[in-house]
């Protein structure tokens, strides 16, 4: 299913393309099923988020949906509720992601392309889910923890919409204490500023 914007060239203009840089992380609302319930959970109109790279003139988002992959940024926009998503930065980022910084993180990534999406939200690396994808790749290329690691009963189990999603992902035991960290958690980084935001 996708927005109404249906045309690549209707999201990537050259304004668009002028205000990015690789390492951009970029925050969407995702039309998936379990979209509802996480932002429910974590109070979050976002749902859905990755990091913006470029190879040679092209930017993409490397994301961890099924599987963990680099998606043309054009069609990872046009995936996301009505088009809309925003774009946030490093406060630092002049002094932070040289180029050297952005080939660890890029190779710090390279594990994780081709793993099946965590849809369990566990800690390890085994599986991995779009927000820990951020968070991973950050800490083991940049040095840098972007946003707050909480537990799993940190967040807001209470609708029904969310005790729905965890029954069917783990029956009767939810981890509680599983270490997890959310879209909101990242986007609501004090390290991070906003570039653009496309309604």
């Amino acid at each position: 299913m996708l927005c109404s914007i249906s045309k690549p060239h209707d999201v990537i203009t050259p304004l668009v393309l002028a205000k990015l840089r690789e390492g951009d992380l970029i925050f969407q609302t995702s039309l998936s099923e379990q979209s509802k319930a996480i932002q429910l959970a974590t109070k979050s109109k976002y749902s859905h988020c990755g990091i913006i790279y470029k190879n040679r003139e092209d930017y993409y988002v490397f994301e961890a949906v099924q599987p963990v992959k680099i998606t043309p940024l054009a069609q990872w926009i046009l995936r996301g509720k009505n088009g809309h998503y925003v774009v946030k930065r490093l406060r630092n980022v002049d002094s932070v992601l040289t180029e050297n910084t952005l080939q660890r993180m890029k190779q710090a990534g390279e594990q994780f392309k081709g793993k099946d999406y965590d849809v369990a939200f566990s800690w390890s690396d085994d599986k991995v889910y779009c927000s820990e994808l951020i968070w991973k790749v950050y800490k083991s290329g940049a040095g840098i923890e972007l946003g707050r690691l909480q537990k799993l009963g940190e967040f807001d189990l209470t609708n029904d919409i969310v005790k729905k999603m965890l029954k069917t992902r783990y029956g009767h035991k939810i981890p509680l204490d599983e270490t997890v960290v959310s879209p909101q958690s990242i986007f609501s980084s004090s390290q991070l500023v906003t570039i653009q935001e496309v309604e």
